[in-house]
């Protein structure tokens, strides 16, 4: 199953709401979230800076992934970056590959 890395900033209704519940109730949230998705949560971590909260995920596909990043951006409370990650391996395979390219210029 693919993994993604979600990241999201809290806007002040957001920041609000975490004050009053918590972060243990936030995580509790999210994992209920991507559960319905057909995924599951695998790290959830806040942090300082622009980034408030950096969540790695499995999901299905990029769709599910689609369709979480646009539930919570139309909520209100956060806003969110979504990445998808690649193995090691993953980037191996892709380095094999063949692809027709002209740069441009040339």
């Amino acid at each position: 199953m693919p993994k993604f890395l979600i990241e999201a900033s809290y806007t002040l209704e957001g920041v609000q709401g975490l004050r009053s519940a918590g972060g243990s109730s936030r995580r509790d949230a999210v994992a209920h979230a991507l559960e319905s998705a057909g995924g599951s949560l695998e790290h959830f971590y806040f942090a300082f800076g622009d980034t408030d909260a950096f969540v790695i995920v499995d999901l299905p596909d990029a769709e599910s992934a689609a369709a979480v990043a646009l539930t919570v951006n139309s909520a209100g409370g956060a806003s969110t970056r979504t990445v998808l990650l690649l193995t090691p391996e993953e980037v191996a395979a892709a380095a094999q590959r063949s692809v027709e390219y002209r740069p441009p210029g040339s």
